[in-house]
């Protein structure tokens, strides 16, 4: 059984994991990124960490925050954790350019106002 009391500290591991990919962004360029294999399963494995983190959230808090669709970001987590094969590298930046920062806002947001 999920507990809402573990919602608050399954945010901070979301955050936690988008801030380790913030630095990577602003440490790498995308070609390092992206053609090191050591760098580039980080970056997967931080996405394998959000996704996660965000399909242990309790229901009752994902139907409270319907404004995210969270069944994207757990899927986008059992591809890369069960279909790694099919993986693009075009995929994966897109992921952690533009649909990262854009879930970061909610998640903040989330995070801040946790009761």
């Amino acid at each position: 059984m999920r507990e809402h009391s573990r919602d608050k500290e399954r945010l901070a591991h979301i955050l936690d994991a988008i801030s380790v990919i913030e630095n990577g962004l602003a440490t790498y360029s995308k070609e390092e990124l992206l053609n090191n294999r050591l760098l580039y399963y980080g970056l997967v494995k931080q996405i394998e960490i959000i996704g996660e983190a965000a399909n242990m959230l309790t229901h009752e808090f994902r139907d409270e925050h319907t404004e995210v669709d969270w069944r994207p970001i757990v899927a986008m987590r059992n591809v890369l954790v069960h279909d790694y094969i099919h993986i693009s590298q075009d995929m994966l930046w897109v992921t952690i350019t533009q649909d990262i920062p854009h879930f970061k806002v909610h998640i903040e947001k989330f995070h801040k106002e946790f009761k």
